[in-house]
């Protein structure tokens, strides 16, 4: 007996243009005998832009762990929300652009139904992602905890106030400075916010973790790579000018009192992303960046 194959198709269903690619995937995968899904929320959406949502299913728990894989059809921030959707059953992304820089995205839009296609075809490759395990505590005790595939982001809450921060390695002191925060990155996130704020950019195949103060008042504040099992931790400090706030992925807040503590390490999870390509990284930054590479051929043979 054949068992049916399930994806779950993820969208930007605030965008039309990510609604008429969604129903086109959904058609698709039908006409080939799976069986799509969407979360409950996105099939209502759907279904009042006039979707054919015939044989889709809405997923739930028990339909989550039969998922093969789940097309992401957006940018780097619906793919964030899809990572987050079904973290618990680390099932394969394969994101497809509609946004601009699109990092985590695999193709683009004009390369929608070859990836069908090949999807159909189990023509796909699977990559892991170093992920963060995050969690605040204050006094010893911890009071969040969360996840973070790109960044963990410790911010004033205030334009007009500063915060008064440590960093610490390993549980070692390393520096003290007053900033506007500091970004903790993954190599997946190291082109994301961390790219923006100074840092630097880790090939996926390199396993690290990034720290970057944002706009420090210190001689020495400079972005520091530490090894993957490291720990780094920022103490938000009593004397700071006002509260602060975490972000993981920019989807995930807390409020950081004075006393905070804010840890970060490397997580047993990590993120499944689909790959139909075997191009290098640098090609995929030459793309994605557009830099003035045009013209040279390589070295002489």
């Amino acid at each position: 007996m054949t068992t049916t194959r399930s994806i779950l198709v993820i969208s930007h269903t605030g965008r039309s243009d990510s609604v008429e690619a969604a129903t086109h995937v959904i058609g698709q995968l039908r006409d080939s005998g799976i069986r799509p899904m969407l979360i409950g929320e996105e099939r209502e959406e759907l279904k009042a832009a006039g979707a054919d949502l015939a044989g889709v299913e809405t997923l739930d728990d028990a339909r989550a762990r039969e998922l093969e894989l789940v097309m992401v059809l957006g940018g780097d921030g619906t793919i964030l929300r899809a990572a987050e959707l079904v973290r618990e059953h680390t099932v394969p992304l394969l994101g497809v652009n509609l946004g601009h820089v699109g990092f985590l995205a695999e193709l683009e839009r004009d390369d929608l139904a070859n990836a069908v296609h090949r999807v159909v075809e189990r023509d796909y490759a699977v990559e892991e992602r170093m992920t963060l395990d995050v969690s605040v505590t204050i006094g010893g005790e911890v009071v969040y905890s969360t996840w973070a595939l790109n960044e963990a982001t410790v911010e004033k809450a205030s334009r007009e106030r500063m915060l008064e921060l440590v960093v610490e390695v390993d549980q070692r002191p390393l520096v003290s400075f007053g900033a506007d925060g500091a970004v903790i990155a993954t190599p997946t996130g190291s082109t994301a916010y961390n790219f923006s704020a100074g840092g630097p950019i880790i090939w996926p195949t390199v396993e690290a973790i990034t720290l970057v103060p944002l706009s420090a008042h210190a001689l020495f504040a400079k972005p520091i790579v530490v090894a993957p099992d490291s720990t780094l931790a920022i103490d938000v400090l009593g004397r700071s000018d006002g509260i602060g706030v975490l972000w993981c992925d920019g989807r995930r807040t807390f409020e950081l009192e004075p006393g905070s503590r804010v840890n970060a390490e490397r997580s047993a999870t990590p993120v499944k992303l689909a790959r139909l390509h075997d191009s290098p990284f640098t090609d995929r930054l030459v793309r994605k960046f557009h830099l003035p590479v045009s013209g040279w051929r390589g070295p002489a043979a």
